[in-house]
């Protein structure tokens, strides 16, 4: 296999959906060797202008990431309010939910949204600095991609755990 480092757009986070975030946690550390994770409590005021389909809304979420092999993982465990995260879960139960290209400059995140002329259908911001949206990518490309200025993974967590066996 070879390492091409040239591509327009580059992965830098998966996404999958879960129904209980320690659990899913505890699995891929104990199964995979993966961690230490950041935990993040997505919730006002750390979560703030959030929308859904152009809409004004009010979701919430638990998410833990990792970074495995220069890849960011995360897992997302929706908590509260209609969201992608829960549409996902509710029509597929857990798995894959998106795809992160993130973004550290604006005119690159521009160039993203162009290239994939795609909805964006969720978004919001959190913290003072990251602002994060969804591309309705799934006629496309069979998955959600996700893209905007930066990953929770660059600020401070709620907590950190590491369920690794020493």
């Amino acid at each position: 296999m070879t390492d091409n480092t040239e591509h327009k757009h580059t992965i830098s986070q998966i996404c999958i959906v879960v129904r209980d975030l320690e659990r899913s946690m505890k699995e891929y550390s104990e199964r995979l060797g993966w961690g230490p994770w950041k935990v993040f409590e997505y919730k006002a005021p750390f979560l703030h202008h959030t929308h859904l389909r152009g809409e004004e809304a009010d979701f919430t979420m638990n998410a833990a990431e990792t970074m495995v092999g220069g890849l960011g993982f995360e897992l997302i465990q929706p908590t509260g309010g209609a969201s992608i995260y829960q549409e996902y879960l509710d029509e597929h139960g857990e798995g894959v939910q998106h795809i992160a290209v993130m973004k550290h400059d604006a005119d690159a995140a521009a160039g993203l949204v162009a290239d994939l002329a795609a909805p964006k259908v969720m978004g919001g911001r959190t913290a003072d600095t990251i602002e994060f949206y969804y591309l309705d990518t799934r006629p496309e490309l069979g998955v959600v991609i996700e893209s905007g200025s930066g990953h929770a993974i660059d600020i401070e967590p709620t907590r950190v755990v590491d369920y690794r066996k020493a």
